[in-house]
């Protein structure tokens, strides 16, 4: 049974926990360990009593900084990914959307889509959980590629009525759906099509590969 805290939660649903050196030290651990167990196993490899093991930090302090095994899951995903997958800042904005849609869907054509597709149905459960998703995974990642939006906007690259958000959703929702259903796979070429198809749209002008670099 989870226990139940009463320690300051943010507007976001983030547990306020301490911010001594020590309590750090201990955030830091346990995230460690839970990024070796999502490698190893996934988040059925994640439970609070193989993170206690794993990073030599108590359960009950454990549930003082999150409150539950998918909310620590999912900060520690969020930073798997963001090192894995950062957001590129060129001289070409353009460039830079495309290179990270190749880069989320190799990412994902991997174990990192599979844990990824078990966060968000466990989220979907735990709503206390998904509250951690959106704040380390999800925003985090759209707040990148809302800089990249905005520069390709500055240089008339794409049609200035459309918002990042929108554009975001357009690029790279197509990847997640495809995880999710399994009807097609995430190859290089799928993806390819997945942003030729979606810049056609966002685009001011039509554009080839070729142009695109």
């Amino acid at each position: 049974m989870t226990p139940e805290y009463s320690a300051p939660v943010s507007d976001a649903g983030i547990l306020d926990h301490p911010r001594t050196p020590r309590s750090l030290r201990v955030h830091e651990a346990v995230l460690a360990a839970t990024r070796d167990l999502l490698d190893e196993g996934g988040l059925p490899a994640v439970t609070v009593e193989a993170i206690a093991s794993r990073s030599g930090v108590s359960t009950a302090t454990i549930y003082k900084h999150w409150p539950c095994k998918t909310a620590v899951a999912a900060e520690a995903f969020g930073r798997t990914v963001a090192e894995a997958t950062p957001v590129p800042e060129t001289a070409s904005a353009l460039n830079d959307l495309t290179e990270q849609v190749m880069r989320m869907s190799a990412l994902y054509a991997g174990p990192a889509g599979t844990v990824f597709t078990q966060l968000l149905a466990a989220c979907a459960i735990e709503p206390r959980a998904g509250s951690y998703f959106r704040e380390f995974f999800l925003n985090q990642r759209r707040a990148g590629l809302q800089r990249v939006w905005e520069r390709a906007q500055a240089a008339g690259e794409v049609r200035p009525g459309i918002d990042a958000d929108t554009a975001t959703d357009v690029l790279f929702g197509p990847i997640a759906f495809r995880m999710l259903a399994g009807h097609l796979s995430l190859s290089e070429d799928h993806a390819r099509a997945i942003i030729d198809a979606a810049l056609g749209g966002l685009l001011t002008t039509p554009t080839t590969d070729h142009e695109r670099g």
